[in-house]
């Protein structure tokens, strides 16, 4: 009984582990990026016309 108990907990543990491992992974890949500033779009716009 107590092995199959211990077993179980490795197992979960493991998992735990492991999708955090996963999900930090993907969040360090995200690639951000920052919206212009209004002035920015306001002068390229009066340049354009």
């Amino acid at each position: 009984m107590m092995v199959t108990v211990s077993i179980i907990s490795v197992i979960i543990v493991a998992l735990v582990i492991g999708l955090s491992l996963l999900t930090t992974s993907k969040g360090y890949a995200y690639k951000h990026t920052i919206d212009p500033l209004p002035q920015e779009t306001e002068e390229k716009s009066n340049n354009n016309d």
